[in-house]
């Protein structure tokens, strides 16, 4: 069974921290606000990948109330979600990915993101697709006050998923 899920997420950014997009610490004067490091691609993957398994989403497995979660690497959230992916037989099919930032520039990371992020998930590289576009200069992103993250997966789960936590009645 082919199964798809859909993360998106968004960070301001904050003075005094480093910015982390798909696991790669990327040059600019600013980096993003958030209870780990706050790689808002990691976290729209993450997100995703949970989605597709039926799960709940990222803030329930990884809470920002946990102080075991406090400025962890991205990449370990994506390799526990891949454990989670991989618990019930599902291997991650791919990754289509979109990075919405006015700046700083992202072209010039993506092989490097795709590599970390590959390596994180236990996947290749050509199974993740990154892209990356500017807001035109409108809204919140347009006025680099942050910047958003989505991506969409295909999970192929070899037999049944695991049971529902809920079982529904008539």
């Amino acid at each position: 069974m082919n199964r798809v899920g859909i993360g998106y997420d968004v960070h301001q950014f904050k003075e005094g921290r480093k910015l982390v997009i798909g696991g790669v610490t990327i040059p600019h004067d600013k980096g993003l606000e958030g209870h780990s490091d706050a790689d808002v691609l990691a976290h729209a993957v993450a997100d995703a990948l949970l989605g597709a398994i039926g799960e709940a989403d990222i803030g329930k497995h990884f809470p920002v109330n946990d102080p075991r979660w406090d400025g962890i690497d991205s990449m370990i959230i994506l390799e526990q979600v891949a454990k989670l992916v991989r618990r019930d037989g599902a291997n991650i099919v791919n990754i289509d990915s979109t990075i919405i930032a006015q700046e700083p520039k992202m072209a010039p990371h993506i092989p490097m993101m795709k590599a970390r992020m590959a390596d994180a998930l236990h996947v290749r590289p050509y199974q993740i697709g990154i892209k990356a576009t500017t807001n035109e200069h409108m809204g919140f992103i347009g006025r680099g006050e942050g910047i958003a993250a989505m991506a969409v997966v295909s999970v192929l789960a070899a037999g049944a998923m695991k049971s529902p936590r809920v079982k529904l009645e008539p």
